[in-house]
């Protein structure tokens, strides 16, 4: 009926058109066009167009979105020193948030700067290839991560998808929780703050247990006369000559029973911060603790040396895990297809960002090695491994360091409060990282004056970047003759 209608109206107004018209006669197609211009023009006045234009979002054109800035803050996670958070400008005033890792320089991202102004952010895996070469093992990463998860929170909000449709979409829709717990000497009082833990609704457990436990005792380490834990700080675990004594040991795995007896064999337990100590004893520990069923010991001994995780992994029927300090996933890949530990621990923040991060979990699941990820930072860097999470399907658990933090929640809007509910956290379906910066609360908790102030310092920080041997553009003979004062 409206078709009918419609054709009425339209031959009418034709037969009209042809009386007045002295040229050729209008086609169909002319006339539609003409008469929607006219319609158009007939309907909407200037100011009416131009009102109607100034409400349309200008945000959302992806293929001209460049990078014109790059912010810092330094934000407090609860303890510890100051942690940056960069934000990415762009020129058409959409902006991403991005952390550097925990204990990291500001520096490492900033002096990315002037490498990635000017490019367009939904490029993401060509600016990380250009800029990962200035990445490196532990805190040296940290630039290049924060402007990798940047980059991804400025991608969706200009395509207006979550980060996690780009890594190829969700397996799960919630993200499960672990966390540490303050620790104590008193395997008691330990034990009652792990079941509050329980009580807050977490399923998966962490606890630390290291030599420091039992190192008062009398009989329970061997080491060189005289030297403290203290003095080894900053050796590698095999080079200290501390190992633990029978004594030792068996204090170390009684601890542990405290704690299986009060949370029950149920839930997985965890442990880390063992100590610096030699690979046999190593060994000896994890042996001993397995009746209590652990569910991994982990960085027992630093990730480099692949055959000694080896020797102790294929020497205790205990899952082992390491991997928060690694960047990249080709190291990751000699661990998992050597099967040198059970399970990869990545720290998003140091192992390359969103994307590299699931690429390492899609490699180990290849080698039937498990991922879970390590986090200790802000709520950009935590929704950052929330998003890459639920886009791994070999994911177990997300470490969470500032739980016990009553404002820790407040530094952002977006996500539902509590951000962990019984356990859990509710995988964001909102653009980007799906968080934006509480301003009144960050500024609560700066660790350094200035909230994203500009830096034009780091406008002209430049060199020859390339990881092959070539030959830079000639300079005019002018130029050079005035570089030499001639």
């Amino acid at each position: 009926m409206i078709r009918e209608d419609f054709g009425g109206w339209e031959k009418r107004i034709m037969r009209q058109t042809e009386k007045s018209h002295k040229g050729p006669a209008i086609g169909r197609r002319t006339f539609l066009g003409a008469g929607a211009s006219m319609a158009g023009a007939a309907l909407w006045s200037q100011e009416d167009l131009e009102a109607a234009t100034a409400a349309v979002q200008t945000n959302s054109k992806p293929s001209q979105l460049k990078i014109t800035d790059m912010r810092v803050a330094m934000v407090s996670k609860g303890a510890g020193r100051g942690i940056p958070i960069i934000r990415l400008d762009t020129n058409q005033g959409i902006h991403g948030y991005g952390e550097v890792r925990d204990g990291a320089s500001k520096t490492y991202a900033l002096m990315l700067k002037s490498r990635i102004v000017g490019e367009n952010p939904c490029n993401v895996d060509k600016v990380f290839r250009k800029i990962k070469q200035f990445g490196f093992h532990a805190r040296q990463a940290g630039g290049v991560c924060a402007v990798e998860m940047a980059l991804w929170d400025l991608a969706g909000k200009a395509y207006g998808v979550p980060a996690h449709q780009f890594l190829g979409g969700k397996f799960r829709d919630k993200i499960r929780i672990y966390a540490d717990t303050t620790e104590s000497k008193d395997p008691k009082v330990y034990a009652e703050r792990m079941k509050k833990r329980i009580e807050m609704g977490l399923t998966w457990l962490k606890m630390d247990l290291g030599i420091d436990l039992i190192a008062d005792t009398p009989g329970t380490l061997t080491k060189p006369l005289g030297l403290t834990l203290k003095d080894v700080r900053l050796k590698q675990h095999m080079f200290t000559g501390i190992e633990i004594t029978p004594k030792g040991i068996q204090m170390m795995a009684d601890y542990v029973a405290a704690v299986r007896e009060v949370v029950g064999m149920e839930v997985p337990l965890a442990a880390d911060h063992f100590g610096h100590i030699g690979v046999n004893s190593c060994i000896k520990l994890g042996q001993a603790l397995e009746p209590y069923n652990m569910a991994w010991l982990e960085d027992m001994i630093p990730w480099q040396y692949t055959e000694l995780w080896k020797k102790i992994t294929d020497s205790i029927d205990v899952p082992t895990l390491t991997g928060e300090d690694i960047y990249l996933k080709e190291p990751f890949r000699v661990l998992c297809e050597s099967h040198a530990v059970d399970i990869i621990h990545p720290d998003l923040a140091t192992a390359g960002g969103l994307l590299e991060t699931k690429k390492i979990g899609d490699m180990a699941q290849e080698n039937g090695v498990a991922m879970a990820m390590h986090f200790a930072g802000t709520p950009v860097s935590f929704f950052a491994s929330i998003h890459c999470a639920a886009a791994t399907e070999n994911f177990l658990a997300l470490e969470h360091h500032s739980l016990d933090v009553p404002w820790w929640d407040d530094l952002v809007t977006g996500p539902a409060k509590p951000i962990v509910q019984k356990g859990f956290v509710p995988v964001p379906e909102t653009p980007g990282l799906g968080v934006e910066l509480n301003e009144e609360a960050v500024k609560e908790h700066l660790t350094e004056p200035g909230y994203f102030e500009p830096t034009p310092e780091w406008d002209n920080e430049r060199s020859w970047d390339r990881l092959w041997s070539f030959s830079p553009p000639r300079r005019p003979k002018r130029q050079v003759a005035k570089l030499m004062d001639v």
